[in-house]
């Protein structure tokens, strides 16, 4: 691969991640947690950033030096876990799928006017488009690419607009007054939990990388899209901040879109559209693809018909949504999915990466395992924890 083209393929696969993470349940967690937590919110952030990268590394790194997908791994450690571990993200991914469908639906009518269905169909049929084109790859890191930084530039002028306390900020980043653990938790879930922590890696073996030599490329492309995403996420809490700290009142029913228009107006407001719009069909593109790449290993049919099956995963993610409106119970499904599948996946890859049969004389770091023990631990026991409080609210009622 010519050095230009594997840059190419490198800063693709990091926007792709980062864009599968930025979606609309991304927009509104961080605007209701900016009014929760106030400042403190940037605490949350710094501590997720940094298990998100450890998680990006652990895993990036295993399946490059593997040669193999998540899925192919996991069924070398345990026969039969990698089709266990497919079937859960691929229920989870169309499960978010249709909330992304919904999302970009709800942006393009910020933007035209037009109904929330109609919008949805119209961005289905443009995340399609991509899987039409000859190089869909190629197509694909591009698209994430133009429309990540689209939206980092929208919300810097919100920002700038929202004139939010940045010394305030900058210090309880590192010296909060209010802590959530639950908040942690849930950023590092809406950022490389479920299909988006392997929707990187799994781009750049499609695209060939693979054994130790790419190492240096894969920490480049995993640290950079963990870095993207970190950005969208500060500016995005820095614009909320700047209205917590006026004292205006946020809308409940849409979070986001309240900052938006609170800080810059109409302007604001159609900003907030565009946002929208680009969050959710990046997400589209980026759930689509990897769940389908969990499908690959599994079916001959799918590795021979990946692209008709990416797009029917669109269709029917689409169908359910015109269907059935918003179907908030399987998002709260998928929720509690994206909260045992890290543990779950982390795991396996780090057992498999002390497999010679997997990794040969690979050394993996042993920070880096003990990085992701803790992870896998912390992530296991919060998911128990919800999962327990639920079982109890479904008693009581």
């Amino acid at each position: 691969m010519n050095p230009d083209k594997k840059w190419s393929v490198l800063i693709g696969a990091a926007f792709l991640m980062a864009t599968s993470a930025v979606g609309p349940g991304f927009l509104t967690q961080t605007t209701v947690f900016t009014q929760s937590l106030g400042a403190s919110f940037g605490f949350v952030i710094l501590a997720s950033i940094v298990i998100d990268i450890g998680v990006q590394l652990n895993i990036w790194r295993i399946i490059i030096v593997s040669g193999k997908r998540a899925q192919d791994i996991a069924n070398a450690v345990w026969p039969g876990l990698g089709t266990f571990i497919s079937i859960l993200i691929v229920l989870g991914g169309l499960a978010f799928n249709i909330g992304n469908v919904a999302g970009a639906g709800l942006g393009l009518q910020v933007l035209l006017g037009i109904s929330p269905v109609l919008g949805a169909v119209l961005a289905a049929g443009m995340a399609i488009g991509i899987f039409l084109v000859k190089e869909a790859g190629k197509a694909m890191d591009l698209f994430a690419q133009i429309l990540g930084l689209l939206m980092i530039l929208l919300i810097l002028y919100v920002v700038v607009t929202a004139h939010p306390p940045l010394e305030e900020a900058v210090v309880k980043t590192v010296a909060p007054n209010k802590l959530d653990v639950t908040a942690i938790i849930t950023l590092v879930g809406g950022t490389v939990g479920g299909y988006i922590t392997f929707a990187g890696g799994h781009r750049l073996l499609d695209a060939g990388l693979k054994g130790e030599s790419a190492l240096p490329q894969v920490k480049t492309s995993a640290v950079s899209g963990i870095l993207v995403a970190s950005v969208i996420r500060i500016l995005l809490f820095l614009a909320s901040l700047g209205v917590v700290a006026q004292g205006l009142p946020i809308e409940a029913t849409n979070p986001p879109a309240s900052v938006f228009a609170l800080a810059a107006g109409n302007v604001g407001y159609k900003f907030f559209g565009m946002v929208m719009f680009a969050a959710a069909i990046t997400s589209i593109v980026g759930s689509a693809y990897t769940s389908v790449s969990f499908l690959k290993s599994l079916s001959a049919t799918v590795r021979n018909r990946e692209k008709q099956i990416i797009i029917g995963f669109i269709v029917a993610s689409t169908l359910i949504f015109i269907t059935l409106g918003k179907p908030i119970t399987l998002l709260i499904v998928a929720g509690a999915f994206n909260g045992f599948i890290l543990p779950i996946t982390l795991s396996t890859l780090l057992i498999a990466a002390y497999r010679k049969k997997v990794v040969g004389t690979y050394q993996h770091p042993v920070w880096l395992t003990l990085f992701g023990v803790l992870v896998v631990l912390v992530m296991a026991g919060m998911s128990l924890q919800v999962f327990w409080d639920q079982v109890q609210i479904l008693l009581a009622d």
